[in-house]
């Protein structure tokens, strides 16, 4: 909404003025990029980040890099590197408080591991190393200390003639993991489905006991829905092996069916389910870029207004009660739960990359490609 400039009917502006005050109103109209970028002392190229409040924050990146901070993002520490580490690409971590984070690596085979730390990242120990050669993790969430959930690329299953999507579960912080691609021949979608790492977002931990999973590729983009609500919760060492896991899903999603494209990430509020990605191969294209769904019913529907370039992630802001989605190209804002999106530019005071080249977030934070981690400001005059 554009501001009134008040004053006596009577009174004459000279040029100059009358120059500067509509600059002034063309720019007060301008949904500004409000990232803050910060000092993290890494080139890695971060791809996790995980926010856990109390000024507990975590990132996660290339070359085995792991950063803390402890003050709400304003000093970043370097972690030590777990072992034999030194080489693996953490695509997603999960943050607990200040002392306690698993550490998810995406890689072929055995490159794909979980770490654990309870010490404020001093020392990892190592939880779980994917037992499928022909694997590769893609996400790794957590409903809270004990309850999380894992989602891999489709792998060979003794007695399926398809490849299953690999989705794992624990009860018990990541010691142990039931591996549903084993059980479920609903998971069974073959080689032209995969979910992607580009943030760790492309699975959703709604609660203990249901998840959403999202995939792409080119047969086409597919939200999962497992459930196993009846199932008993296990604080013991040993994860019971009879249980049910319900599942549903939705296939028609409006998204690229390309090898490198469909759904890149996914979050949700009380009301919606948003879902944005493309093909990361053609990142200024602004085709099947974002969708959304109400999470009682209904399938995806794409935006009016779609985002201006392939994106990578995508979170809610319920404090500005807006939809905030990054990528290479670009960041874009929706104040309308995802019908119509608007890019963010930077500000005067703002670098002038300050909107590009980003890989995830965990709010108010955003990691990207160098080291690069930026905070959320307000923003201004987003567009109504």
């Amino acid at each position: 909404m554009q501001s009134r400039i008040k004053g006596p009917q009577h009174r004459k502006t000279s040029t100059p003025t009358r120059l500067i005050l509509l600059t002034a109103l063309f720019f007060a109209t301008r949904a500004h990029a409000q990232w803050d970028i910060e000092d993290t002392h890494t080139t890695a190229n971060l791809r996790g980040v995980y926010n856990a409040g109390g000024g507990a924050v975590w990132a996660s990146g290339t070359n085995g890099t792991v950063l803390r901070s402890e003050d709400g993002g304003y000093l970043w520490q370097t972690c030590s590197i777990p072992p034999d580490a030194e080489k693996l690409d953490f695509r997603g971590i999960r943050g607990f408080d200040e002392n306690t984070a698993i550490v998810m690596s995406s890689g072929p085979g055995d490159q794909s591991r979980l770490y654990k730390t309870t010490d404020g990242c001093q020392s990892w120990h190592l939880l779980f190393t994917n037992p499928d050669k022909e694997g590769f993790w893609d996400a790794i969430q957590f409903a809270d200390k004990l309850h999380g959930f894992l989602l891999g690329d489709p792998v060979h299953v003794a007695g399926s003639e398809k490849k299953r999507l690999v989705f794992k579960q624990t009860l018990d912080g990541g010691k142990t993991w039931i591996s549903w691609e084993q059980k479920i021949k609903e998971l069974a979608f073959g080689d032209d489905v995969s979910a992607f790492a580009a943030s760790n977002s492309s699975l959703i931990a709604q609660d203990p006991f249901n998840a959403v999973l999202a995939t792409g590729g080119k047969s086409g983009s597919t939200l999962i829905f497992p459930s196993n609500d009846g199932i008993v919760p296990c604080h013991c060492a040993q994860v019971p092996s009879q249980q049910n896991l319900n599942m549903w899903w939705a296939k028609e999603s409006p998204f690229p069916q390309t090898e490198t494209g469909g759904i890149f990430s996914i979050a949700e509020n009380e009301h919606w389910i948003m879902a944005v990605g493309g093909d990361y191969k053609q990142p200024e294209s602004a085709v099947k870029t974002a969708a959304h769904k109400d999470r009682a019913l209904g399938a995806l529907q794409p935006a009016q207004t779609p985002p201006h370039g392939y994106r990578s992630s995508v979170a809610y802001d319920p404090t500005q009660k807006l939809w905030i989605t990054v990528g290479p190209n670009g960041t874009d804002i929706s104040t309308d739960d995802g019908k119509n999106w608007h890019p963010l530019k930077p500000s005067n005071y703002d670098p002038a990359d300050a909107d590009k080249n980003w890989n995830a977030l965990s709010l108010p934070f955003v990691v990207g490609p160098h080291g690069r981690i930026g905070r959320l400001r307000t923003i201004a005059n987003p567009p109504k």
